[in-house]
């Protein structure tokens, strides 16, 4: 397994919640609003400013088979982008909660 695939893993496997972002990306901004306004616990990297970010991006793409960002898990399960964190927005704060993010 590559380091990066290792580091995307540990990344999922240790948090509650882990978004995988672009600083400039207007929907990883609008899912971390979302979060931010739950007040949910979360472990966020910032792919563009990350010297491994393509490497973990291109890894995250085996696991999940999502090559964007936002890139999202909760739980340890792939939730997937901005438009399905938005689509849970009423089930969210129950789904933190579960997981101890809330």
């Amino acid at each position: 397994m590559s380091a990066a695939r290792t580091r995307a893993q540990s990344i999922i496997d240790e948090n509650a919640v882990a978004v995988f972002s672009k600083s400039y990306c207007p929907y990883c901004k609008q899912s971390k609003n979302l979060l931010n306004d739950l007040g949910a616990k979360y472990f966020l990297i910032e792919l563009d400013q990350d010297e491994e970010g393509a490497a973990i991006q291109s890894a995250l793409a085996e696991l999940s088979g999502q090559t964007t960002v936002p890139n999202i898990y909760i739980g340890q399960k792939h939730i997937g982008g901005n438009s399905d964190l938005q689509a849970k927005k009423g089930e969210l704060k129950a789904l933190l909660k579960e997981v101890g993010a809330a």
